[in-house]
């Protein structure tokens, strides 16, 4: 009686979802398992059965020493197994893609599929120390661990961390999906039921971890519109001070509404550069595809037509903006000035480079490799004319 008395405190969730997305990954589990209790339990049973029948009391029982193959057991012992592995094979390879999380919803319902008319809700989530913060890209709001959405409506969640790695996690919801600083992931459910559900980090962040949970609210479209006009009605707005101010440590955070959020402020907490004066992190991989590799020419100084890139993502053609503009940079050895609006590369490239043959010219170049490593995707002829030239090789 203790064990019941124990489980009754629990709640399933994940075996009694409320969203499309849940409940066809709770069929994949349930599927899953029965296929493998198919063998379980006979082979457990089976196990108890040999044990009683052939035990050492029992003289009626065949004895036959001289026993060792049997073609039909052997048929058995094997087909069966291997039967419930493709199974479970098909099964695990539909489940995967179907419900892959970057996957875009087909279907509101088992009897409701996804059409234009179904306007997805963007929600833009970031995991801080420790709490959450969601931003409604549509609707210009952000909350602090409370989240909400309409009933029967696509939810499309874009993911990403402040500082640690995290997971979000819905279990009425969806699946969970880690969140990563520096890096997006995506996340796509619907809510099929009203009612208010946990959300919660599953993924240990640090001391506040245990506190890291929020309310999931599922509402119909009055509800949504009403908690919508609610929080533009808050006079507290999220800039980047505030933002900046949210990242620091704290535990068991109470709800917050902000009826206004910054432009640009997801993408650059995405990309790690909401700080006055950090480079993004788009920034600074557009300047490294100009390098050598990607379209600036070294070896004459010529500088691909590309503007400077202020601190928050977009090309500024040489002006500055919110007092932080950051000039181009080329690979180590070059510098990058600019006079009079127009950018202009002056080069102190060695002489051997200078003078460096069209196989030269193509050779992977980067911090930490040295002149005389070449890539394999080279041309036969670049190679051999490579390999002529390269002093390592003689």
């Amino acid at each position: 009686m203790t064990i019941p008395a124990l489980l009754s405190a629990c709640d399933a969730v994940v075996l009694s979802p409320s969203g499309d997305v849940a409940a066809r990954q709770r069929d994949v589990l349930v599927t899953s398992t029965l296929l493998m209790l198919l063998i379980i339990v006979p082979v457990i049973c089976l196990v108890v059965f040999f044990a009683w029948k052939y035990r050492a009391s029992n003289t009626d029982a065949t004895y036959a020493p001289d026993w060792a193959h049997s073609t039909k057991l052997e048929v058995v012992i094997w087909a069966a197994p291997l039967l419930i592995i493709i199974c479970l094979g098909g099964l695990t390879w539909v489940g995967t893609h179907l419900l892959d999380p970057y996957r875009k919803l087909d279907r509101i319902s088992r009897d409701v599929v996804v059409t234009d008319d179904h306007e997805p809700l963007q929600v833009q989530v970031v995991s801080l120390d420790w709490k959450w913060l969601f931003i409604y890209p549509q609707y210009g709001i952000a909350t602090v661990n409370e989240l909400a959405a309409p009933v029967d409506r696509p939810i499309e969640f874009k993911l990403t961390s402040s500082s640690v790695m995290n997971a979000f996690y819905i279990p009425t919801l969806a699946g969970m999906i880690y969140t990563m600083p520096g890096m997006e992931t995506a996340l796509h459910g619907v809510i099929n039921e009203e009612g208010v559900y946990d959300g919660f980090s599953s993924n240990y962040s640090g001391a506040g971890f245990s506190g890291m949970r929020f309310k999931f609210h599922g509402m119909d479209e009055a509800g949504f519109d009403e908690w919508i006009a609610k929080a533009q009605d808050q006079d507290a707005a999220l800039d980047r001070d505030t933002y900046l101010e949210l990242t620091q440590p704290s535990e068991n955070v109470a709800p917050m509404h902000f009826a206004g959020v910054g432009e640009e402020l997801y993408h650059d907490i995405l990309n790690m550069c909401v700080e006055p004066g950090q480079t993004c992190m788009d920034d600074m991989m557009m300047q490294d595809m100009h390098t050598k590799s990607g379209g600036m020419d070294m070896a004459h100084g010529q500088d691909a037509d590309h503007g400077s890139m202020a601190h928050d993502g977009h090309q500024q053609d040489g002006h500055q903006q919110d007092g932080h503009a950051h000039e181009g940079h080329g690979s180590e050895g070059t510098d990058v000035s600019r006079n009079g609006g127009e950018d202009e590369m002056q080069s102190d490239t060695p002489e051997a480079d200078k003078t460096a043959t069209e196989a030269d010219k193509r050779m992977l170049r980067g911090h930490g490799l040295g002149r005389d490593f070449m890539p394999l995707f080279l041309p036969d002829a670049a190679q051999s004319g490579a390999a002529k030239s390269n002093p390592a090789n003689k």
